[in-house]
Protein backbone atom coordinates (compact mmCIF):
# COMPACT_ATOMS: atom_id res chain seq x y z
CA UNK A 1 0.00 0.00 0.00
CA UNK A 2 1.24 3.54 -0.86
CA UNK A 3 1.77 6.23 1.45
CA UNK A 4 1.05 9.70 0.41
CA UNK A 5 2.93 11.15 3.25
CA UNK A 6 6.24 10.79 1.68
CA UNK A 7 5.22 11.36 -1.65
CA UNK A 8 7.34 15.09 -2.39
CA UNK A 9 10.53 13.68 -0.77
CA UNK A 10 13.33 12.93 -3.22
CA UNK A 11 16.01 10.25 -2.06
CA UNK A 12 19.85 9.45 -3.42
CA UNK A 13 20.27 5.94 -2.46
CA UNK A 14 24.65 5.47 -3.47
CA UNK A 15 26.01 2.23 -3.37
CA UNK A 16 28.57 0.25 -5.70
CA UNK A 17 26.49 -3.18 -5.07
CA UNK A 18 22.98 -2.86 -7.57
CA UNK A 19 21.71 -5.85 -4.97
CA UNK A 20 21.83 -3.44 -2.47
CA UNK A 21 20.51 -0.52 -4.49
CA UNK A 22 17.39 -2.97 -5.95
CA UNK A 23 16.10 -3.27 -2.21
CA UNK A 24 16.07 -0.42 -1.34
CA UNK A 25 14.78 0.84 -4.72
CA UNK A 26 11.62 -0.95 -4.58
CA UNK A 27 11.06 -0.53 -1.07
CA UNK A 28 10.98 3.58 -1.27
CA UNK A 29 9.63 3.73 -4.70
CA UNK A 30 6.34 1.64 -3.14
CA UNK A 31 6.18 4.62 -0.81
CA UNK A 32 6.00 7.44 -3.52
CA UNK A 33 9.83 8.92 -3.20
CA UNK A 34 11.34 10.00 -5.80
CA UNK A 35 14.47 7.66 -5.98
CA UNK A 36 17.62 8.39 -7.41
CA UNK A 37 20.69 5.98 -7.67
CA UNK A 38 24.72 6.72 -7.76
CA UNK A 39 27.23 3.66 -7.92
CA UNK A 40 30.46 5.28 -6.82
CA UNK A 41 31.22 8.55 -5.07
CA UNK A 42 31.54 11.14 -8.20
CA UNK A 43 28.54 10.29 -9.57
CA UNK A 44 26.53 11.02 -6.06
CA UNK A 45 28.23 14.29 -5.94
CA UNK A 46 27.12 15.26 -9.42
CA UNK A 47 23.76 14.05 -8.13
CA UNK A 48 23.50 15.96 -5.49
CA UNK A 49 24.60 19.24 -7.20
CA UNK A 50 22.55 18.85 -9.46
CA UNK A 51 19.20 17.47 -7.91
CA UNK A 52 19.15 18.69 -4.21
CA UNK A 53 17.94 15.40 -2.92
CA UNK A 54 15.95 16.00 0.70
CA UNK A 55 18.59 12.75 2.31
CA UNK A 56 20.90 10.14 1.00
CA UNK A 57 21.48 6.67 1.70
CA UNK A 58 25.28 6.61 1.63
CA UNK A 59 27.95 3.11 1.26
CA UNK A 60 30.58 3.43 3.26
CA UNK A 61 33.13 1.20 1.39
CA UNK A 62 32.94 1.76 -2.17
CA UNK A 63 35.80 2.14 -5.09
CA UNK A 64 37.36 5.69 -5.15
CA UNK A 65 35.77 8.01 -3.35
CA UNK A 66 34.44 6.20 0.09
CA UNK A 67 31.60 7.13 1.69
CA UNK A 68 33.55 9.33 4.42
CA UNK A 69 35.13 11.04 1.48
CA UNK A 70 32.03 11.96 -0.12
CA UNK A 71 30.06 13.14 3.04
CA UNK A 72 33.25 15.43 3.74
CA UNK A 73 33.23 17.11 0.35
CA UNK A 74 29.51 17.72 0.51
CA UNK A 75 29.01 18.93 3.84
CA UNK A 76 32.30 21.14 2.87
CA UNK A 77 29.76 22.97 0.79
CA UNK A 78 26.94 25.51 1.63
CA UNK A 79 24.24 24.37 -0.82
CA UNK A 80 24.49 20.81 0.17
CA UNK A 81 26.18 20.49 3.44
CA UNK A 82 22.48 20.65 5.42
CA UNK A 83 21.10 17.60 3.62
CA UNK A 84 21.28 14.86 5.90
CA UNK A 85 23.27 11.87 5.16
CA UNK A 86 22.92 8.61 6.46
CA UNK A 87 25.69 6.20 6.55
CA UNK A 88 25.02 2.53 4.94
CA UNK A 89 27.80 -0.24 6.16
CA UNK A 90 28.30 -3.73 7.51
CA UNK A 91 31.04 -2.38 9.42
CA UNK A 92 30.67 -3.35 13.53
CA UNK A 93 33.37 -1.06 14.40
CA UNK A 94 32.48 1.47 16.36
CA UNK A 95 35.51 3.97 15.13
CA UNK A 96 34.36 3.90 12.16
CA UNK A 97 30.57 4.49 13.34
CA UNK A 98 32.12 7.56 15.33
CA UNK A 99 33.95 8.48 12.42
CA UNK A 100 31.03 8.98 10.12
CA UNK A 101 29.23 11.32 12.17
CA UNK A 102 32.78 13.52 12.55
CA UNK A 103 32.08 14.11 8.94
CA UNK A 104 28.37 15.01 9.63
CA UNK A 105 25.93 12.32 8.93
CA UNK A 106 23.08 12.30 11.19
CA UNK A 107 22.75 8.13 11.19
CA UNK A 108 23.97 4.72 10.38
CA UNK A 109 21.93 1.66 9.38
CA UNK A 110 23.63 -1.86 8.87
CA UNK A 111 23.71 -4.27 6.27
CA UNK A 112 21.46 -6.82 5.63
CA UNK A 113 19.28 -3.83 5.94
CA UNK A 114 15.84 -4.48 8.10
CA UNK A 115 13.18 -2.58 6.41
CA UNK A 116 11.48 -1.30 9.40
CA UNK A 117 14.51 0.14 10.72
CA UNK A 118 15.70 1.54 7.43
CA UNK A 119 12.34 3.21 7.21
CA UNK A 120 12.21 4.71 10.88
CA UNK A 121 15.33 6.34 10.09
CA UNK A 122 15.00 7.79 7.00
CA UNK A 123 11.48 8.78 8.09
CA UNK A 124 12.25 10.35 11.44
CA UNK A 125 15.62 12.72 9.40
CA UNK A 126 13.32 13.73 7.24
CA UNK A 127 11.01 15.20 9.90
CA UNK A 128 13.88 16.57 11.78
CA UNK A 129 14.75 18.26 8.58
CA UNK A 130 11.66 19.58 7.56
CA UNK A 131 11.61 20.84 11.42
CA UNK A 132 15.29 22.82 10.39
CA UNK A 133 13.91 24.01 7.25
CA UNK A 134 11.25 26.20 9.09
CA UNK A 135 13.59 26.84 11.95
CA UNK A 136 15.38 28.37 9.12
CA UNK A 137 12.78 30.19 7.28
CA UNK A 138 11.76 31.65 10.85
CA UNK A 139 15.15 33.05 11.74
CA UNK A 140 15.27 34.47 8.00
CA UNK A 141 11.96 36.11 8.69
CA UNK A 142 13.19 37.68 12.01
CA UNK A 143 16.12 38.92 10.26
CA UNK A 144 13.98 40.70 8.00
CA UNK A 145 11.99 42.06 10.40
CA UNK A 146 14.52 43.01 12.35
CA UNK A 147 16.71 44.76 9.82
CA UNK A 148 13.13 46.54 9.13
CA UNK A 149 12.19 47.37 12.76
CA UNK A 150 15.62 49.14 12.84
CA UNK A 151 14.96 50.99 9.75
CA UNK A 152 12.01 52.45 11.34
CA UNK A 153 12.88 53.31 14.24
CA UNK A 154 15.78 55.59 12.74
CA UNK A 155 13.22 57.26 10.69
CA UNK A 156 11.20 57.65 14.29
CA UNK A 157 14.33 59.37 16.00
CA UNK A 158 14.78 61.55 12.88
CA UNK A 159 11.06 62.44 12.88
CA UNK A 160 11.61 62.92 16.77
CA UNK A 161 14.24 65.14 16.74
CA UNK A 162 12.70 66.92 14.10
CA UNK A 163 9.15 67.18 15.82
CA UNK A 164 11.24 68.27 19.26
CA UNK A 165 12.81 71.12 17.37
CA UNK A 166 9.40 72.10 15.61
CA UNK A 167 8.13 71.93 19.04
CA UNK A 168 10.69 74.22 20.65
CA UNK A 169 10.81 77.20 18.52
CA UNK A 170 6.89 78.17 19.30
CA UNK A 171 7.18 76.97 22.91
CA UNK A 172 10.74 79.67 23.11
CA UNK A 173 8.58 82.21 21.98
CA UNK A 174 5.40 81.49 24.63
CA UNK A 175 7.70 81.40 27.40
CA UNK A 176 9.48 84.55 26.18
CA UNK A 177 6.39 86.19 25.54
CA UNK A 178 4.80 85.10 29.11
CA UNK A 179 8.22 86.44 30.79
CA UNK A 180 7.66 89.65 29.17
CA UNK A 181 4.39 90.02 30.26
CA UNK A 182 5.27 89.50 34.01
CA UNK A 183 8.05 91.53 33.63
CA UNK A 184 5.92 94.46 32.27
CA UNK A 185 3.07 94.25 34.29
CA UNK A 186 4.03 93.81 38.27
CA UNK A 187 1.12 93.10 40.75
CA UNK A 188 0.43 96.43 41.88
CA UNK A 189 -0.52 97.50 38.37
CA UNK A 190 -3.88 97.30 37.03
CA UNK A 191 -3.35 94.17 35.35
CA UNK A 192 -6.14 92.06 37.02
CA UNK A 193 -4.10 89.81 39.24
CA UNK A 194 -5.22 86.72 37.85
CA UNK A 195 -3.81 87.64 34.27
CA UNK A 196 -0.66 87.90 36.05
CA UNK A 197 -1.65 84.60 37.99
CA UNK A 198 -2.16 82.95 34.35
CA UNK A 199 1.00 84.38 32.76
CA UNK A 200 2.74 82.63 35.21
CA UNK A 201 1.01 79.25 34.49
CA UNK A 202 1.25 79.63 31.12
CA UNK A 203 5.28 80.52 31.66
CA UNK A 204 5.51 77.37 33.70
CA UNK A 205 3.76 75.14 31.63
CA UNK A 206 5.60 75.87 28.77
CA UNK A 207 9.14 75.68 30.57
CA UNK A 208 7.36 72.17 31.49
CA UNK A 209 6.69 70.93 28.39
CA UNK A 210 10.37 71.49 27.14
CA UNK A 211 11.19 69.29 29.83
CA UNK A 212 8.78 66.84 28.81
CA UNK A 213 10.00 66.77 25.30
CA UNK A 214 14.04 66.46 26.53
CA UNK A 215 12.64 64.00 28.84
CA UNK A 216 11.19 61.67 26.05
CA UNK A 217 13.12 62.53 23.50
CA UNK A 218 16.09 60.99 26.12
CA UNK A 219 13.39 57.66 26.77
CA UNK A 220 13.49 57.25 22.55
CA UNK A 221 17.41 57.57 22.68
CA UNK A 222 17.28 60.33 20.08
CA UNK A 223 19.80 62.74 22.08
CA UNK A 224 22.74 64.21 20.30
CA UNK A 225 25.31 62.48 22.82
CA UNK A 226 27.29 59.72 21.04
CA UNK A 227 27.34 56.31 22.21
CA UNK A 228 25.32 54.59 25.78
CA UNK A 229 24.12 56.79 28.12
CA UNK A 230 23.57 56.29 31.52
CA UNK A 231 21.18 56.98 34.10
CA UNK A 232 21.26 58.33 37.44
CA UNK A 233 18.26 56.31 39.50
CA UNK A 234 17.60 58.55 42.38
CA UNK A 235 14.85 57.67 45.00
CA UNK A 236 11.88 59.22 43.76
CA UNK A 237 9.83 61.95 46.20
CA UNK A 238 6.08 60.76 44.58
CA UNK A 239 4.10 63.81 46.84
CA UNK A 240 6.30 66.74 44.96
CA UNK A 241 6.29 64.90 41.85
CA UNK A 242 2.20 64.40 42.26
CA UNK A 243 1.94 67.83 43.50
CA UNK A 244 4.00 69.05 40.76
CA UNK A 245 1.25 67.48 37.85
CA UNK A 246 -1.64 68.30 39.78
CA UNK A 247 -1.02 72.18 40.38
CA UNK A 248 0.50 72.99 37.02
CA UNK A 249 -0.15 70.44 34.54
CA UNK A 250 -3.74 68.65 35.12
CA UNK A 251 -5.19 72.13 37.08
CA UNK A 252 -7.54 73.17 34.13
CA UNK A 253 -8.56 69.35 33.44
CA UNK A 254 -9.58 69.04 36.97
CA UNK A 255 -12.03 72.16 37.31
CA UNK A 256 -13.19 71.00 33.90
CA UNK A 257 -14.14 67.42 35.22
CA UNK A 258 -14.70 68.63 38.81
CA UNK A 259 -12.55 65.61 39.46
CA UNK A 260 -11.44 64.47 43.08
CA UNK A 261 -7.95 63.02 43.92
CA UNK A 262 -7.51 61.59 47.30
CA UNK A 263 -4.22 61.30 48.47
CA UNK A 264 -2.61 58.72 50.58
CA UNK A 265 -0.75 59.91 53.92
CA UNK A 266 2.53 58.38 52.91
CA UNK A 267 4.38 56.84 49.53
CA UNK A 268 6.52 53.28 49.96
CA UNK A 269 9.81 54.08 48.79
CA UNK A 270 11.08 53.51 45.09
CA UNK A 271 13.54 54.82 42.82
CA UNK A 272 13.58 56.18 38.99
CA UNK A 273 13.89 58.69 36.59
CA UNK A 274 11.54 61.63 38.17
CA UNK A 275 10.58 63.13 34.82
CA UNK A 276 9.76 59.74 33.61
CA UNK A 277 8.26 59.03 36.13
CA UNK A 278 5.76 61.98 36.31
CA UNK A 279 4.84 61.23 33.05
CA UNK A 280 3.03 58.06 34.31
CA UNK A 281 1.72 59.88 36.79
CA UNK A 282 0.61 62.89 34.45
CA UNK A 283 -0.88 59.87 31.49
CA UNK A 284 -2.43 58.18 34.17
CA UNK A 285 -3.90 60.61 36.02
CA UNK A 286 -5.38 62.57 33.04
CA UNK A 287 -7.02 59.11 31.75
CA UNK A 288 -8.90 58.77 35.26
CA UNK A 289 -10.28 62.27 34.70
CA UNK A 290 -11.21 61.99 31.09
CA UNK A 291 -12.76 58.36 31.59
CA UNK A 292 -13.45 57.90 35.50
CA UNK A 293 -16.81 58.52 36.99
CA UNK A 294 -19.05 61.64 36.27
CA UNK A 295 -17.48 63.78 38.42
CA UNK A 296 -14.18 61.21 38.15
CA UNK A 297 -12.71 60.45 41.63
CA UNK A 298 -9.09 59.43 41.84
CA UNK A 299 -7.82 57.36 44.65
CA UNK A 300 -3.91 57.32 44.56
CA UNK A 301 -1.42 54.60 46.57
CA UNK A 302 1.26 52.45 46.99
CA UNK A 303 1.89 48.91 48.44
CA UNK A 304 5.38 46.79 49.07
CA UNK A 305 5.79 43.93 46.89
CA UNK A 306 8.68 42.42 47.68
CA UNK A 307 11.75 43.72 49.05
CA UNK A 308 12.71 44.39 45.74
CA UNK A 309 9.72 46.16 43.97
CA UNK A 310 7.10 48.71 45.20
CA UNK A 311 3.61 49.08 43.55
CA UNK A 312 2.06 52.52 42.76
CA UNK A 313 -1.51 52.72 41.73
CA UNK A 314 -4.66 54.99 40.52
CA UNK A 315 -7.91 53.70 41.33
CA UNK A 316 -11.07 55.62 39.43
CA UNK A 317 -14.52 54.76 39.91
CA UNK A 318 -15.36 54.59 35.98
CA UNK A 319 -17.63 51.58 34.09
CA UNK A 320 -14.53 49.47 34.04
CA UNK A 321 -12.91 47.81 30.92
CA UNK A 322 -13.50 44.17 29.87
CA UNK A 323 -10.87 41.56 29.48
CA UNK A 324 -10.54 42.28 25.84
CA UNK A 325 -10.42 45.99 26.23
CA UNK A 326 -7.81 45.33 28.94
CA UNK A 327 -5.88 43.10 26.58
CA UNK A 328 -6.07 46.36 23.72
CA UNK A 329 -4.91 48.80 26.54
CA UNK A 330 -1.32 49.44 26.21
CA UNK A 331 -1.37 48.74 22.65
CA UNK A 332 0.15 52.43 20.78
CA UNK A 333 -2.76 54.10 18.73
CA UNK A 334 -5.29 52.00 21.14
CA UNK A 335 -8.13 54.26 22.80
CA UNK A 336 -11.27 53.10 23.82
CA UNK A 337 -13.58 55.74 24.41
CA UNK A 338 -13.58 58.14 21.52
CA UNK A 339 -16.24 60.07 22.49
CA UNK A 340 -14.93 61.22 26.17
CA UNK A 341 -11.43 63.25 25.02
CA UNK A 342 -9.62 63.55 22.24
CA UNK A 343 -5.75 62.02 21.49
CA UNK A 344 -3.88 59.98 19.55
CA UNK A 345 -3.48 56.84 22.12
CA UNK A 346 0.29 56.79 22.31
CA UNK A 347 -0.25 57.79 25.83
CA UNK A 348 -0.89 54.35 27.90
CA UNK A 349 1.79 52.62 25.52
CA UNK A 350 4.58 55.61 26.20
CA UNK A 351 3.74 54.40 30.16
CA UNK A 352 4.68 51.36 29.48
CA UNK A 353 8.03 51.95 27.99
CA UNK A 354 8.87 54.47 30.90
CA UNK A 355 8.48 51.71 33.23
CA UNK A 356 10.02 48.75 31.38
CA UNK A 357 12.99 50.91 31.18
CA UNK A 358 13.13 51.33 34.85
CA UNK A 359 13.34 47.71 35.36
CA UNK A 360 9.51 47.93 36.20
CA UNK A 361 6.19 46.71 34.74
CA UNK A 362 2.28 48.42 34.13
CA UNK A 363 -0.88 46.68 34.50
CA UNK A 364 -4.34 47.01 34.85
CA UNK A 365 -6.70 45.19 37.40
CA UNK A 366 -10.28 46.41 36.52
CA UNK A 367 -14.02 44.61 36.31
CA UNK A 368 -17.26 46.18 34.12
CA UNK A 369 -19.41 48.65 36.26
CA UNK A 370 -16.68 48.19 38.84
CA UNK A 371 -14.36 50.79 38.43
CA UNK A 372 -10.31 50.25 37.44
CA UNK A 373 -6.89 50.22 39.29
CA UNK A 374 -3.68 51.44 36.85
CA UNK A 375 -0.38 50.39 38.29
CA UNK A 376 2.99 50.18 37.92
CA UNK A 377 6.01 48.86 39.78
CA UNK A 378 9.27 50.54 40.91
CA UNK A 379 12.29 48.82 41.77
CA UNK A 380 13.08 49.65 45.62
CA UNK A 381 17.06 50.14 45.28
CA UNK A 382 18.81 51.84 42.41
CA UNK A 383 18.98 49.86 38.85
CA UNK A 384 21.62 51.06 36.09
CA UNK A 385 19.16 52.21 33.28
CA UNK A 386 20.93 52.29 29.74
CA UNK A 387 19.96 54.75 26.79
CA UNK A 388 21.17 53.69 23.57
Amino acid sequence: MKSSKMSKHTLLIVDDVPENISVLYSLFLNLDFKVLVAQDGEEAIQRVEYAKPDLILLDIMMPGLTGFDVCQILKAKPETRQIPIIFMTALTDITDKVKGFSFGAVDYITKPFQYEEVLSRVTTHLHLRKLQQQLEQEVTIRKAHAVELEKRNVELNTFARTVAHDLKNPLTGIIGASDLLINRYPLNSIVDHRAIKYFRLLLESGEKMVNIIDALLLLAGSTKQEGDQKLCMNELNMSEIISEIVQKRLVLMIQEFRGEIILPKTWHTAFGYAPWIEEVWANYLSNGLKYGGQPPRLELGSNQVNDDTARFWVRDNGMGLSEIAQAKLFMPFMRLEKERASGHGLGLSIVQQIVEKLHGHVGIESKENQGSTFYFTLPTHPVEIKIT
